[in-house]
């Protein structure tokens, strides 16, 4: 900014960001960042919309006295210890770096790739702050999760907003639409689970394609996961070229007392084995860009177990797309397509 009198404060040159966004991650394994995790979470009125002064007190005073613990052994039983993070960091990082490589191949220096959590750390706030002292002028916020959810989606970009907020130069802004139909997304899951399959000496009966759940009341109030969920599903099963017998749609991660959507993959695998002879399952998990706690610990732990005591033979996870150069090429398809007219 050669143009700029000498005592003017320094602007650094023009860039765009891309900031990837995922649920977020506990800094440990241990009771209290358990519980501040766990806090922030389940405080969150898009996840969790009873009233504050009928839920917090039952979350702060009997909720969050036990689930640390719990919580914690769950976490434990899949922490990366070699680096002190959770594996959803882990790939998260691994993703970051696959797609800052893949994009600054197209646009040079003019873009800056970075990830932030919904809860717990990296914040959303200190990554835009980054940004923004960085140069970057328009950022484009990825929320990656391939299918829309209150309670994903747009809780990710209502803290994204709220950063925004706080900003003296607020950066023109853009959020991605979900993938959940993209075709590259849909081939990339259709390759995993094609070499999953490949690999297998005995050949599955049936792929349960698991989904995290939500109050079915959600669903009713307009929110459409549940539909494209089941779109996500469909495509998949016409580009396997497969029968609606070898594919069936499930929700994992109930939580509370009131009905979710249905049905629940920790029962339905166990039906499945008991009522319909399926004694070899798959399982896939589209909804997550990234392995985590509920698919190491819930799928291959309680799930797993749930279909064994029913009668399973031979239970197969297929894992998520993590950075999978299919995926990795066809999230930044996806990022490439949002930045229109803004980089060349």
């Amino acid at each position: 900014m050669t143009h700029l009198p000498t005592d003017h404060p320094q602007v650094k040159k023009p860039k765009v960001g891309v900031l990837l966004a995922n649920l977020g991650t506990p800094d440990d394994y241990t009771y209290w960042p358990m519980r501040r995790y766990l806090s922030e979470f389940l405080s969150d009125r898009r996840v969790i919309d009873y009233p504050a002064w009928k839920w917090q007190p039952l979350l702060q005073l009997i909720i969050l006295s036990k689930r640390p613990f719990s919580s914690g052994e769950a976490y434990k039983s899949i922490w990366n210890h070699d680096k002190g993070e959770s594996p959803l960091m882990t790939i998260t990082k691994d993703q970051t770096a696959a797609l800052n490589a893949a994009l600054k191949e197209h646009y040079g220096d003019d873009i800056m790739v970075d990830f932030c959590m919904r809860y717990g750390n990296p914040s959303t706030k200190s990554k835009v702050r980054s940004m923004v002292e960085s140069g970057c002028q328009k950022i484009l916020f990825f929320p990656l999760y391939p299918q829309y959810a209150g309670a994903t989606s747009a809780t990710a970009n209502d803290q994204f907003f709220r950063a925004l907020m706080e900003e003296t130069w607020q950066p023109t802004a853009r959020v991605v639409d979900p993938y959940f139909e993209h075709p590259d997304y849909i081939e990339a899951l259709a390759q995993s689970v094609e070499r999953g399959y490949a690999a297998l000496e005995t050949k599955p009966d049936l792929l349960i394609v698991s989904y995290h759940g939500m109050p079915k009341r959600y669903l009713m109030q307009g929110d459409p996961y549940h539909c494209q969920c089941q779109k996500t599903t469909r495509l998949l099963k016409e580009r396997l070229g497969w029968g609606d017998d070898a594919i069936k749609t499930t929700f994992q991660s109930v939580f509370g007392p009131e009905e979710w959507l249905k049905p629940y993959t920790v029962e339905e695998v166990a039906r499945v084995a008991k009522e319909d002879g399926k004694k070899n399952i798959a399982v896939i998990a589209p909804a997550f860009s990234a392995d985590c706690i509920e698919t190491l610990e819930e799928i291959q732990e309680e799930i797993c177990e749930s279909f064994e005591e029913a009668g399973g033979e031979t239970f197969t996870y297929i894992p998520c797309l993590n950075d999978d150069p299919a995926h990795i090429s066809a999230l930044a398809n996806v990022i490439s397509e949002n930045l229109g007219g803004w980089l060349k």
